[in-house]
């Protein structure tokens, strides 16, 4: 059993965000405030560019660009040596056929020194060169190729998201395996144009992960996204070249909204945790059946998140259903296995491992997002789905569209009830080759229709 839990849910729209427009305490689809908020404030202004570091087996590494800026009003710490710096994880994600999947994930760039730049707006510097601190204002860029340099990359099991905490030095880590290993990998199928549509997207999102910023009350907009394109293809794998905006303060999940005009997007902050976002979109497919998308976008929640379940009537017909998940790899501690179906009486779910049995299941941690897909004969209606969070047992309840009620056979006069004013009604069937009443399909309505539409009373 799950214990439920009080929760904040923020709306959030994804325009996107100009630099130096983002408030310091904003959260991320809000518009207003400018730079020199109060407390020490990073966030992702630019992901100029992206390297490509080779392919193996169907698998191709890159890394992307990232220039920082610090919105606040105070000098942020960017000390090497100790875990006074930012940690910056790396995401890819694919817009096609109407959702918005992972499709890939680094490890985290540990940061060191600053250059105290006015690329996102003025810059008043803490130093000259390139000190441990990068002053309010001021912006810092690394290179796509220095963000992918495997020996300053660190593991995302040793931070802690919902503080800003993570272990420096890393420990015990794992040999990187040559090209490949840490870096933002991804499945060259994935970029195939010929498994996608003309329709499709791409993007990348970067975050920078730093406890000066947490403690000020600033975290939630440190995650921005851009589209890159893709080119061509030689045996280092798709050459990819990054596109348009960069929207500052958003994650890669409201790239979702560049696509569809009626994806919806919660925010919901965690009593002390972090902040998770819930995507869901309703496609009607013009056949009789509707495409419920849902996503799990956590930015900083610690807790984790390990169960998504979706009420749906007995009624309903599931036509088809899907899970996607984005896997870590390069020696993270965690599992990789999919998420297994969970069905009841009245609900249908996907769900990992309790972390009482297995505290390294594949749940959706920071920085990650997963999806749940199905196909259903029943238009949507409003309903209540429940998030479970991995390490506290905990469970979370939002009303999001869900498939309806589908049509009951045996409630033969459309009131809602199967009741005596259908029993009325059954019974003037009876002896006739229906097809009302002929509820067994074999041509007359008899005794074996009556059994099956009492089972169905009330």
């Amino acid at each position: 059993m799950k214990i439920g839990k009080t929760l904040t849910s923020v709306a959030a729209a994804g325009a996107a965000i100009g630099a130096g427009l983002l408030s310091a305490n904003a959260i991320p689809g809000d518009k207003g405030g400018s730079a020199g908020q109060i407390g020490a404030d990073v966030a992702v202004c630019d992901l100029p560019a992206v390297y490509r570091w080779g392919r193996v087996l169907g698998v191709s590494a890159y890394s992307v660009g990232t220039t920082s800026v610090n919105l606040g009003d105070v000098d942020l710490e960017w000390y090497a040596n100790d875990n006074r710096h930012p940690r910056i994880p790396q995401n890819a994600f694919k817009f096609d056929r109407g959702r918005l999947v992972q499709i890939g994930q680094s490890w985290c760039k540990d940061g060191f020194c600053a250059l105290q730049q006015s690329q996102c707006g003025s810059c008043d510097p803490a130093g000259s060169g390139c000190p441990e601190l990068l002053g309010p204002g001021c912006s810092d860029p690394y290179s796509s190729s220095l963000n992918g340099d495997q020996s300053g990359l660190a593991p995302r099991s040793q931070c802690n998201p919902a503080t800003g905490w993570f272990q420096y030095p890393p420990q015990n880590l794992p040999a990187a395996a040559p090209t490949l290993g840490r870096r933002l990998q991804i499945e060259t199928i994935e970029l195939n144009p010929n498994a996608t549509t003309d329709a499709a997207r791409f993007y990348m999102d970067a975050f920078y992960l730093h406890i000066q910023d947490y403690n000020a009350g600033n975290q939630l907009n440190n995650g921005s996204y851009r589209r890159f394109n893709v080119g061509n293809l030689n045996d280092s794998g798709y050459q990819l070249s990054m596109t348009g905006p960069t929207n500052l303060g958003l994650p890669g999940i409201f790239a979702w909204e560049e696509n569809s005009s009626t994806v919806e997007i919660e925010a919901i902050d965690i009593p002390g945790d972090g902040r998770i976002f819930l995507g869901h979109d309703v496609i009607d497919n013009g056949d009789g059946t509707w495409s419920y998308h849902y996503a799990i976008y956590n930015l900083t929640s610690d807790l984790a998140v390990n169960a998504f379940t979706i009420p749906v009537s007995s009624s309903t017909d599931i036509v088809d259903r899907d899970f996607h998940d984005a896997p870590s790899h390069s020696g993270e501690p965690y599992k990789t296995y999919s998420w297994a179906p969970n069905i009841g009486p009245g609900y249908f779910g996907w769900k990992t491992t309790e972390f009482s049995v297995d505290p390294d299941a594949n749940a959706i941690r920071w920085g990650t997002m997963y999806n749940f897909s199905m196909v259903t004969d029943t238009p949507p209606m409003e309903g209540e789905v429940e998030i479970e969070t991995f390490k506290d047992n905990g469970s979370i309840t939002m009303n999001v569209r869900v498939p309806g009620v589908g049509s009951n056979p045996y409630d033969l006069n459309g009131d809602g009830m199967v009741d005596g004013a259908d029993a009325g009604l059954f019974f003037t069937y009876w002896g006739t080759s229906g097809p009302d009443g002929d509820f067994n399909g074999d041509g007359m309505v008899d005794g074996a229709d009556a059994g099956l539409f009492f089972t169905a009373w009330g």
